[in-house]
């Protein structure tokens, strides 16, 4: 029997109040950056250890402003942090929206391709249909499995 992961599906409405909604998030997020990969893999992260010390220098250089070189942002630093916490609970949710996108859209295409093998081995076994020969060859392609090749005979002498 066919699985049904996805059995609701969201209506004409739906989309489109979903489509609006993604274009008010892209456009009040436009501020959000994308990194290239070589930034990515340079940059210096700050994990969960190093966030207190982080906290702890924001705290302390702020009581020790006088000691800090003129070209030091401090204020930058602290509307860094300032924002870092106001919208960490906004990223999580957007990850959590994500990650569920993402299961979706996996559970959407096992069920299609759980329906079409399913169908297909009926249509297989009840002999030729419209369009059989075409899905068998598809088949064929997508279950081809790697023959490995012999290994050779070392040559005699």
């Amino acid at each position: 029997m066919t699985q049904h992961l996805v059995s609701e599906h969201f209506a004409p409405g739906d989309l489109e109040a979903i489509d609006n909604a993604l274009t008010i998030l892209e456009t009040h997020l436009a501020l959000l950056l994308e990194l290239s990969v070589e930034d990515r893999r340079t940059l210096v992260k700050m994990g969960d250890k190093s966030e207190a010390f982080c906290r702890q220098a924001v705290i302390v250089l702020g009581q020790n402003r006088n000691f800090l070189p003129p070209s030091f942002d401090y204020d930058e630093l602290q509307r860094d942090m300032t924002e870092l916490d106001l919208m960490r609970p906004r990223f999580a949710r957007l990850r959590l929206l994500a990650s569920r996108a993402d299961d979706t859209e996996m559970a959407l295409g096992s069920d299609i391709l759980d329906a079409a093998l399913e169908g297909y081995a009926y249509v297989k076994v009840t002999g030729k249909g419209a369009g059989l020969d075409a899905m068998k060859e598809s088949a064929a392609l997508r279950f081809a499995r790697r023959r490995k090749s012999k290994p050779t005979d070392p040559p005699t002498s």
